[in-house]
């Protein structure tokens, strides 16, 4: 099993503190020294931010695009790999429409918006936002590939690790671990005969390393007065069947990903992670990124799993909606009716949702999908109907939607 990354929240202050950025980076560097060391392999080193509008002194957003270069510069400085800048807020609309030029002046800085959370419900216009950030960030370069670094939030809240998710408290700084799992379940699944041994299995391994990520890192963090946030658990795939989160759910007993069985697998996984005990952070789900796991995309390409399907296992398990391959002239209203209904489940489940979908120009539902990407796998477009909302869906207010008791 991989570390998909190690990353680092800090207020890097505005205009950035190269200081701040400096003494994190040391501290992430030491921490992937100790993990390797100790046989793991860590991906990348990440760093990220608090929202901008609160951080320390909060950045206008006509400075954002200039807050980006200035953190991919820090970071090309210090030996990081990537930076996330928190999300765009609700009550900053304005916000909202630089995201693409934030995008456009980086190659390595991602970004989110938040449009649902549970103090402040969904808001439609936050959501109609996001999916004209969705549309526009697509043209960028032209081949839809930046919306790789853009994703939509719904009740996601600071401290998760997994980019583009990952956002600061502005507190002091930390550091958290995101895993990259799902050869776990496949391991967890190989030649067992019942539901009961394979759980055993699973649980022992996510428990193994979780201790093991604390025992290494806690007091290495501790002097250097950085906190263990801890680790973000999640099934997260690599484009090879062996370390796939659809491999698993074949192996579980759906006869392929989509079909039905598809749902119990997805749920007994996750039912697994939610009985380990480990230091918690972040997700500690299921991840089904289409075009990052091999299996569920060749299951993309065949029709047999749909975004219908994807939505379903949001509400149980998954952690929303993850690099869709969609057609290129999908337009604003659907993306914002993909967004809504996925806001409304994470208000309903009171769980962390995300989406990240990539409308790629050009392209019509069922056109085969090919990137020049190691963690990407080739697949097919994806079908979203042109659709356009209505009635109250089609107002500017707020849904409040409480969590189901």
């Amino acid at each position: 099993m991989n570390v998909r990354a190690l990353t680092g929240f800090l207020d890097p202050g505005w205009p950035i503190d190269p200081r701040r950025v400096a003494s994190l980076a040391q501290a992430l560097q030491a921490s992937q020294r100790l993990l390797q060391d100790a046989g793991y392999v860590v991906q990348t080193l990440r760093i990220a931010t608090p929202p901008p509008s609160e951080m320390e002194r909060p950045v206008p957003p006509f400075d954002r695009p200039d807050l980006a270069r200035q953190l991919e510069a820090q970071c090309f400085v210090n030996g990081l790999d990537y930076a996330a800048i928190g999300p765009a807020l609700p009550d900053e609309l304005p916000a909202y429409a630089v995201i693409p030029d934030m995008l456009a002046a980086t190659e390595s800085v991602f970004t989110s918006a938040l449009f649902a959370s549970p103090d402040a419900g969904l808001s439609l216009p936050s959501a109609r936002a996001c999916a004209d950030v969705i549309q526009r960030a697509s043209q960028l370069p032209g081949d839809g590939f930046a919306n790789l670094r853009f994703a939509a939030l719904a009740c996601v809240p600071p401290g998760t690790p997994f980019f583009p998710a990952a956002y600061s408290d502005g507190g002091t700084p930390a550091v958290a671990v995101a895993t990259e799992a799902a050869e776990l379940a496949v391991d967890a699944l190989r030649d067992v005969t019942s539901p009961a041994k394979a759980r055993r299995r699973l649980v022992s391994m996510v428990e193994a390393h979780g201790a093991a990520f604390g025992r290494l890192l806690e007091p290495a963090l501790a002097q250097a007065d950085v906190r263990f946030l801890g680790i973000d658990f999640s099934l997260a795939p690599y484009p090879e069947p062996l370390r796939s989160i659809g491999t698993a759910m074949e192996a579980f007993g759906a006869p392929v990903a989509g079909a039905f069985g598809s749902a119990a697998a997805a749920a007994f996984l996750a039912d697994c992670l939610d009985g380990s005990v480990f230091r918690r952070t972040g997700f500690c789900g299921l991840f089904f990124p289409v075009l990052e796991d091999s299996i569920l995309a060749a299951r993309a390409a065949s029709g047999q799993l749909t975004i219908t399907d994807l939505l379903l296992y949001s509400t149980l398990c998954g952690t929303g909606l993850d690099v869709l391959p969609l057609p290129g002239d999908v337009s604003v209203d659907a993306l914002a009716g993909v967004l809504i209904d996925l806001g409304a489940v994470a208000l309903r489940h009171a769980k962390p949702l995300t989406a990240r979908l990539m409308p790629l120009p050009g392209k019509s539902a069922g056109d085969e999908v090919h990137f020049d990407f190691a963690y990407f796998s080739g697949s097919r477009v994806l079908a979203l109907p042109h659709q356009t909302l209505g009635g109250l869906l089609a107002g500017t207010g707020t849904l409040e939607i409480g969590p189901r008791v």
